[in-house]
């Protein structure tokens, strides 16, 4: 039962990130590797598929209900997702602010809408399909196949959460009062982790903005540091 579930977890988020992929390919004209993650799958619709399916499967054969349900649990999980991201990592990854009809910008009824059409086919119709293709597997075969995309899939976490905690230490390095430590500290995270941390701004338009602030305060730090000694001398 776990296997199962655990792998309906990873396809429903590749097909989440494939979802946007292809909105942002039709929005932007080019390829943004959205999600968290560096591997390709965005887990928020691996959880929402797997709450709607263990939830929702008894409403199956009515598709108003499906539908009307979907959008509340998907809405619910979007939102309270949102608020746990940006309380842990002081960061909001995304922002329905300017869209009508949002709540808090975390939530929006553009959203809404395809969750709930989304939510109603993977109920009613693919997640039956995954299933008896994943129950054919031989399940020796399939314990080999959970405990590799298993073992990716935390080393991916591992890497993610290292690459922006590492975001939030550089605001907090602005507060010491060392301007070499601040340099070397931004210095350091740059080099070492330059491929996720492009990615992640891509991913997120908001962190450019996020970045460019922390940048800001590095600065004005390092310009009153400097104003300190000057007048010390």
């Amino acid at each position: 039962m776990f296997n199962t579930y655990f792998l309906l977890f990873i396809i429903y988020s590749i097909i989440g990130w494939l979802g946007e992929i292809g909105l942002a390919l039709f929005e932007h004209h080019k390829f943004i590797n959205r999600g968290f993650l560096i591997g390709p799958y965005c887990p928020i619709y691996g959880a929402g598929c797997i709450f709607l399916v263990l939830l929702l499967s008894k409403y199956s054969d009515d598709v108003l209900v499906l539908f009307a349900l979907s959008i509340l649990i998907c809405s619910v999980l979007e939102y309270v997702t949102s608020w746990l991201m940006e309380k842990i990592f002081k960061l909001r990854w995304w922002d329905y602010s300017n869209m009508k009809f949002n709540i808090n910008g975390r939530i929006c009824l553009e959203t809404m809408i395809p969750f709930g059409i989304f939510g109603t086919i993977v109920v009613k119709y693919v997640n039956p399909f995954l299933v008896n293709i994943i129950n054919s597997i031989n399940p020796s075969t399939l314990n080999i196949i959970v405990i590799i995309v298993m073992s990716l899939f935390v080393i991916d976490l591992l890497v993610s959460f290292n690459v922006v905690f590492n975001l939030k230490s550089i605001t907090r390095n602005v507060t010491k009062d060392s301007t070499e430590e601040i340099k070397k500290a931004i210095h350091k995270f740059i080099h070492n982790n330059v491929f996720m941390y492009e990615r992640i701004v891509k991913a997120f338009p908001n962190m450019s903005k996020i970045i460019k602030n922390q940048k800001e305060k590095v600065k004005k730090y390092i310009d009153s540091k400097n104003k300190t000694k000057k007048s010390k001398k």
